[in-house]
């Protein structure tokens, strides 16, 4: 596996988020670097996470599955 040293966490990965950016959405390097994580994951397409468990699907879950 490539990436960061055993036991070290994996930082972001720069140049290919520079790269969707500035050839990919045609940024200019200003409007790449003052966009958010989150802003600049809504405009390459990148879905979110799965929304958070609220208690009725957590109580529908534990009804389903009562072991």
């Amino acid at each position: 596996m490539s990436g960061a040293p055993e036991g070290r966490p994996r930082g972001l990965d720069w140049p290919g988020l520079m790269r969707a950016g500035m050839r990919g959405l045609g940024l200019r390097p200003a409007e790449f670097w003052a966009l958010t994580p989150a802003e600049l994951a809504l405009m390459l397409g990148i879905e979110a996470g799965a929304a958070a468990m609220t208690r009725d699907r957590l109580a529908e879950l534990a009804a389903r599955f009562p072991d």
